[in-house]
């Protein structure tokens, strides 16, 4: 019975330390879906043009790329908890200089200032929750960063819904709640226990391993299987080593295909998509929170499934549903969905779609970076794939208006239907099952050429 008691103590000091931390979640899906429904404000008070709304857009997910790739060497030397506390101040700036903007060009510097710390969070997170989870948790807790992404994500679409009548700047400005949440609450969270080994600091490693694991012998081995894997901090070119390219390869294709497969051309501009064809304003706005509430409902299923049945297996079985998906809203859209029930058609449609996209592609993406990757460059691994992530979000959002322009809307989604087949080609051949596996036993499978061979 004691053991029992220590054993949900300790697993309730992970769950909030999890919790705590995935509040960047929250803020990163915020602060990106948000833009969705403010767009439709912003553009009319700044009168802007495609290229105009684009740029404001994008301002974010350019941010985010710099963020990203200047967490890594910062969390490595100061720590992956100081990071976030960081990332939270940068949230609070960026969301008071964009509620205050007085013209476009300060909205976009305030979005990227947003996008700094959305891409910092973006890299650190699910590595300071993959790193204090235990094994037979990890991707319940490492997913529940993203189930905070698309949670924060539907906040912004009711806030955007329920502040339609006023100012897009209060849309912003609701953002600044999460932000100190987070701040005070990282503030009283521990170290990375594996962020101290690697520091040498093995005393405090195992202090923090005993509180989180309740079970002074369990956290002893545990520590010990760290030092046991342990290597110096590495540097950037260790990520081209033979033995870790596979880590590579499976982690930064999950990261592009995530992007190019569609599911932020969607959450981006859903609305203006929908305005353009036919819904009215209130409508449109209406159809981005069922897309959210679909979102957040795939992405709990995916925390259940990744543990259940596996990140592979969870993205081959969901991927196809995203396929035909796609393919029944382009054909919705080529025979012209403005009326009656083609309308309904096109919105479950795009409701189906974003269910099997999050639910695989999204809810596995920061799983597969934050656990693939040996400790001496993880947090360099991981901002590879953050970096990726953020550079084919850019180019999607970048572009996603003009494709419609070009192509059309159906076109469009034929072409995303066609990326989404070559991502399940990808899954089944380059990524393995990690599932129930130890963050040392999966670099124990890389060092020894087995990890392709994960099932």
């Amino acid at each position: 019975m004691a053991h029992d008691r220590q054993t949900a103590h300790g697993s309730g000091i992970v769950n909030l330390i999890a919790g705590v931390a995935a509040t960047g979640g929250l803020l990163f899906g915020y602060d990106t879906g948000i833009i969705s429904a403010a767009l439709l404000q912003i553009t009319a008070d700044f009168t802007l043009g495609t290229l105009g709304q684009q740029i404001v857009t994008s301002a974010i997910v350019a941010g985010a790329l710099g963020g990203c790739l200047v967490a890594a060497p910062l969390s490595d030397r100061l720590g992956r908890r100081y990071m976030i506390m960081f990332a939270a101040l940068v949230f609070i700036v960026g969301t008071l200089v964009a509620s205050l903007s007085p013209g476009v060009v300060v909205l976009v510097c305030a979005r990227f200032i947003l996008g700094l710390a959305v891409g910092m969070c973006s890299q650190i997170v699910p590595v300071y929750i993959a790193e204090i989870a235990p094994r037979e948790k990890r991707g319940q807790m490492v997913v529940l960063f993203q189930l905070a992404v698309v949670s924060g994500i539907l906040v912004s679409f009711i806030a955007g819904y329920l502040c339609r009548n006023q100012s897009w700047r209060l849309m912003f400005g609701l953002g600044i709640v999460p932000a100190i949440i987070l701040f005070v609450g990282m503030s009283v969270l521990p170290r990375s226990p594996r962020w101290l080994a690697m520091k040498g600091n093995l005393e405090g490693a195992f202090e923090v391993l005993q509180r989180l694991r309740s079970d002074p012998q369990a956290a002893r081995t545990e520590l010990d299987s760290i030092v046991a894997m342990h290597d110096e901090q590495a540097p950037w070119s260790a990520l081209l080593q033979p033995w870790v390219r596979p880590a590579v390869i499976a982690s930064v294709g999950v990261a592009l295909f995530c992007q190019i497969t569609g599911i932020n051309a969607v959450l981006y501009y859903a609305p203006t998509i929908f305005a353009g064809v036919g819904f009215g304003q209130a409508s449109a706005l209406l159809t981005s929170i069922a897309i959210g509430v679909a979102m957040v409902l795939s992405t709990a299923f995916g925390s259940w499934a990744v543990d259940a049945w596996g990140r592979r297996r969870l993205l081959l079985r969901l991927i196809p549903g995203a396929v035909v998906s796609l393919m029944v809203l382009a054909t919705m859209f080529a025979i012209g969905s403005t009326h009656g029930i083609n309308t309904w058609i096109t919105a479950a449609a795009v409701v189906c779609y974003a269910i099997f996209n999050v639910g695989s592609l999204s809810v596995a993406i920061w799983l597969v970076g934050a656990e693939v990757y040996p400790l001496s460059c993880r947090s360099k691994g991981m901002s590879l794939v953050a970096a990726t992530h953020w550079t084919a979000d850019l180019l999607i959002s970048l572009t996603t208006l003009s494709l419609v322009q070009a192509l059309g809307a159906a076109g469009t989604f034929w072409m995303y239907a066609a990326i989404n087949l070559i991502a399940f080609a990808f899954v089944w051949r380059y990524v393995p099952e990690t599932r129930g596996r130890s963050l040392e036993e999966i670099e124990a499978a890389l060092k020894a050429g087995t990890f392709n061979s994960l099932t």
